[in-house]
């Protein structure tokens, strides 16, 4: 039942995906019974209350200002910066009652509640950040809701480039041969399918518990990965190895089989294939 509404929003066109909804249904992995209507409610009453608070004639910058008043001094929601990997920055349930988050929920958030007062946000996902934009007749401003919503200058989105670059260690693999100043900005700003956000937000929570050790969390993740993209096949393998971990053989022998179908020159197909060797053996003694 948990999964069968994500099911249904996963089968709708890209946007009229519920990008809030969505987000709480993954929640509901790790707080079961969770009242994803409630944190639905939430986010409406503060559009309404902000809305209540906006003059009747205002153009796109001064609704960003007043936005940003509301969200981050009225109501104090700010990055998570001394514990950016806990997981609770990733469910959005949680980023609205902690007030705290991470780039990419203090995103959704922001996104939806500007939405609600007539501001068409789009999601960016940038190296590193993730970010927001809004078209307007001069041209995009980009925000940053980790940082209160701060607007980014070029000089400042190439700096941030050059951070994440030089933090990379592999400078001429992630600029191609380009400079920083030569890779084209607007590509870099192209605005982020709803699923594409999705699957940021599970990949963030896969990292987490798989560096926390924790394969039943793990697996559930993994689960909405490949609802949400279903043709991520290394997802499908991920999958594959943690069943063999829970000792869920078949499942497990099921998904690398998959895998090998999908990737049959994999750089670890051949691993993968001794790996399905043994689960068949293993499924044998099942029998």
């Amino acid at each position: 039942m948990m999964m069968q509404r994500f099911d249904e929003l996963m089968q709708c066109d890209d946007a009229r995906i519920d990008l809030a909804e969505a987000c709480l249904l993954i929640a509901e992995d790790a707080y079961p019974g969770l009242r994803v209507e409630h944190y639905l409610g939430e986010i409406e009453r503060m559009a309404i209350r902000l809305r209540s608070r906006l003059p009747q004639a205002n153009g796109a910058e001064e609704r960003i200002i007043a936005l940003n008043q509301f969200l981050f001094d009225d109501l104090g929601f700010r990055g998570n910066a001394k514990d950016f990997y806990d997981a609770r920055n990733s469910y959005l349930n949680e980023v609205i009652e902690r007030r705290v988050g991470i780039p990419i929920t203090l995103s959704i958030l922001y996104m939806e509640v500007g939405r609600r007062i007539g501001l068409p946000l789009d999601g960016v996902s940038f190296p590193g950040h993730f970010l927001v934009k809004l078209k307007l007749r001069g041209g995009v401003l980009v925000l940053d809701p980790f940082s209160g919503g701060e607007p980014l200058a070029e000089d400042d989105l190439r700096e941030r480039l050059r951070r994440v670059v030089n933090a990379s260690g592999q400078r001429g693999a992630v600029l191609g041969g380009m400079s920083v100043e030569q890779l084209p900005l607007d590509q870099l700003l192209e605005p982020a399918t709803r699923k594409q956000i999705l699957t940021r937000v599970l990949r963030n929570l896969k990292g987490i518990y798989r560096r926390d050790d924790k394969p039943e969390r793990l697996l559930q993740v993994l689960n909405r990965i490949l609802t949400v993209s279903p043709e991520a096949h290394h997802e499908l393998r991920d999958r594959g190895l943690v069943y063999q971990r829970l000792e869920c053989f078949r499942a497990a022998l099921k998904d690398l089989n998959d895998y090998l179908e999908a990737e049959p020159e994999a750089s670890d197909s051949d691993e993968i294939r001794a790996k399905a060797v043994e689960l068949s053996l293993q499924c044998a003694r099942l029998n």
